[in-house]
Parts: C-alpha cells; structure tokens; sequence
C-alpha cells in the first residue's frame, strides 16, 4: 500500500496535464499513487495522461460532473491513507510530498497538512501572503484564524487523512464554484492544520478555468449551512463574513438585490477591513471602476468586468 494518493482532477488541461504528472513523478520522495480522474475532458487531456507509462498512475474517465464529483471519484478509490490533492494545471516542487512526509511524522496526532503557494501567472510568479508569521517551517495553525487573507488551505497545497471524512464528509457535489472553501471550513471546524512555512505548491493561472470564470452568485457556496456554528465560534464566524463579502459585490454587480440583502444581512461590518466596508456601501459603477484598476495588473479578478 503506498503512503500517499495523490488525486488530480482534470477537464481540458491537455495544455498542462503532462507537467502536472510530471512534477508528482519527480517527487524526490517516491512512495505514492497517482490517481487521475478525466472529467470528460474533450481536448487531449485523455490521451496525454494515457501516453504515460508508470504504473503508479491509475486513470479514471468519467462523464462530466464538475470537480467535486471528481475528487469525490478519486478520494473514494485511494488506497493509501494520506491523500494529496492536486488540479490539471497545477505543479508542485520536487520535495512537496518530502516536507509533508517529515510533517506527518513530527506531528503524528495533526490529520491535515499544507504547504506556501505561489502564483503563477504568464510573465510573473508571485508568493501568496499570509496574515500571520511564521519562523519555524511547520507550525500547527487554526484554519480560520490564519486564512484571512491568503487561505492556507488550497486544492494544490493539502493534504489530509483519509479518516477526516468520517467528519467533514466529502466536496459538496452541489456548489459549481466555491466547493473548496465549503470543503475547508468543515475541515476547519474539526482539525487543526500543519503548515509548511515553504512554497512547495504553484497555483498556474488558467483565465479559462472554472473558477476564474464562473462568476454567478448564483453557483457559489451560500454559507447558510453553518449559521448556528459561526454564533459560537468568532475565528468561524470572522472567517464567512469575509467570503460572504466578495459574494455581496458579485450579486450587487449582477444587480441581484436579494442575493445582496441576503449576504450584507449576515455581515457583520465589525469583521471587514475598513477598505471592505467601503466598497460594501460603494455604487455599482465606483466597484466597477476599481476592477477595471485591478485587472491591469494581469491578476487573478474574482468578478466580472461586464
């Protein structure tokens, strides 16, 4: 049995998928599996996966689901009990599953690990920023309290026990865009998280991917599950307002009223940085300007320029 499953989830990556393999078949710790589950992918992406000869790599080809059915799909045949998860586009450094391997065994009792990301764009790399320090290279973080700006959990970066699911369950196969961040808080809300204070996971910003084109409120996480939680936990509580607040600008962009009064109602102001409150009570066309401000900087924009 192999110490860890590494699930990668691909639709129409053929761009992407073979150095995506690659950098987990260069590992410079080398006990794993490779689980690639196509997404009825119409590109190469198929074909790509199946020209690779190693038997570690299991390929799975379903019907398109979406990619939590995927990982789902991945998670539920893994045979080992640690699994990494990683998407088509993305890479990890050589010695990513080495730091998470000392990790696990420094931290016997912690079920969850994550490693630093960078992003990488088309002419730039850039680290994510974080809002704590950290000195040491693995510390145990609470989730919540450590992901208000930069989360550090990502579908690149974790891995987890098997045995969290008995808790969390698995991806909610009902939310388009934003299953992840659901996924985080049930982990969040159960499990403290070993962070690698080393950028050992590149997010590659793909402008046509899922989540950096489905922008409807509509396909995003409402949050409504965790009403009573959040009441009795304020990192948690802390930690929603902040996402509720970039899906209060979508809907106000989209000038979908209800979803606005929906979000802002369950705000509380108190946990918005100062700039956040202002764009919060801004018109529709003054956030419209500052999007038109971001995206000159060729970063990744969470709304819709229309």
């Amino acid at each position: 049995m192999p110490f860890f499953s590494v699930v990668i989830t691909v639709y129409n990556k053929g761009e992407f998928i073979k150095n995506t393999i690659n950098s987990v078949l260069n590992q410079s710790f080398q006990d794993f599996e490779v689980i690639v589950v196509n997404d009825g992918s119409t590109d190469e992406s198929k074909n790509i996966i199946e020209s690779f000869n190693d038997k570690r790599i299991h390929l799975i080809t379903t019907k398109n689901q979406g990619v939590s059915a995927a990982r789902n799909t991945g998670i539920g045949i893994a045979n080992a009990g640690y699994i990494g998860l990683l998407d088509g586009d993305d890479l990890w450094d050589k010695d990513f599953l080495k730091f998470i391997k000392e990790a696990i065994t420094e931290f016997p009792d912690i079920s969850v690990f994550s490693t630093a990301l960078a992003h990488r764009y088309r002419d730039k790399v850039i680290p994510a920023t974080y809002n704590f320090k950290q000195t040491k290279t693995n510390c145990i973080h609470n989730f919540f309290k450590s992901s208000l700006d930069h989360t550090i959990l990502t579908s690149s970066s974790i891995v987890f026990n098997k045995i969290i699911l008995e808790k969390t369950g698995y991806f909610d196969t009902s939310i388009e865009s934003g299953e992840d961040t659901d996924f985080w808080i049930r982990i969040g809300m159960h499990y403290k998280i070993v962070f690698i204070n080393k950028i050992l996971a590149h997010y590659n910003f793909v402008p046509e991917s899922i989540s950096n084109t489905v922008f409807s409120v509509k396909n995003k996480p409402k949050y409504d599950k965790y009403f009573k939680e959040e009441q009795k936990d304020k990192h948690l509580k802390i930690y929603i307002d902040r996402n509720r607040f970039p899906l209060a600008i979508l809907s106000k962009l989209e000038r979908n009223k209800e979803s606005f009064k929906f979000y802002r109602n369950h705000i509380n102001p108190d946990n918005l940085r100062f700039s956040q409150k202002i764009i919060l009570i801004s018109p529709r066309w003054f956030i419209r300007i500052l999007l038109r401000i971001k995206s000159l900087k060729g970063q990744k924009l969470y709304y819709p320029l229309t």
